[in-house]
């Protein structure tokens, strides 16, 4: 994609949304990380009702390490692989107390030193938290790139490596917002959803998904 596309590309998604935010619910860094923690192969719709009780009263480290492994399991156990979140977030829940005071560094090789604790995760609480213009690439923003030929690249590293070489601002710290919620609701999987793209003339993707047809005459 041209420069002057990716400008126009990036423009038009946030003409649509000014403010993008993720959808995932959370009250502090830490109930960020702990959220985008359990988020792996699960949905934030999924992760939010899993959490609303949890972040009710476990907001801290402490707290969590309080409420135990178990006590976690319970909150969690509709989530997928809850088990290994469940063990991964009150290990690292112990870590943050012993080494950072029980506060969520921001820093990026920290946060990727905590137990469940990827280059994805990190990112997304970077950016959220922290207000770093990271971008954290999943499925969603892989397919994205590669689709519309935005950022395309062989692997998730590749994408995000591409992404912040091209994205302009004043979008790179909405950036993963737009394109996630873009691939989320719009370039679907199975069937994007072309008739109904704000950017389908800047996109490669080819053939176009055409509208579903109109049964109401």
């Amino acid at each position: 994609m041209k420069k002057a596309d990716i400008f126009e590309f990036y423009r038009r998604l946030a003409e649509d949304d000014p403010a993008p935010e993720t959808e995932l619910r959370w009250t502090n860094p830490y109930t960020l990380l702990v959220a985008v923690a359990l988020s792996a192969q699960a949905t934030d719709v999924g992760v939010n009702k899993a959490t609303k009780r949890l972040f009710e009263d476990v907001d801290t480290p402490a707290r969590m390490l309080e409420l135990g492994e178990a006590g976690l399991k319970n909150h969690i156990k509709t989530i997928g692989l809850f088990n290994t979140k469940a063990k991964n977030v009150i290990a690292a829940a112990q870590i943050l107390v012993d080494q950072f005071g029980g506060v969520v560094p921001e820093d990026r090789e920290a946060l990727e030193s905590l137990p469940g604790v990827g280059r994805k995760t990190a990112n997304v609480v970077l950016n959220v938290a922290f207000g770093h213009e990271t971008i954290a690439v999943d499925t969603h923003i892989f397919r994205v790139s590669n689709r519309t030929g935005l950022a395309p690249g062989k692997d998730v590293r590749a994408v995000e490596d591409k992404l912040e070489k091209v994205t302009p601002q004043p979008f790179r710290g909405g950036a993963h917002h737009w394109l996630i919620l873009h691939g989320r609701y719009i370039c679907k999987a199975r069937k994007p959803e072309c008739w109904r793209c704000p950017v389908a003339d800047l996109c490669r993707y080819r053939p176009k998904t055409p509208p579903p047809a109109d049964t109401v005459e």
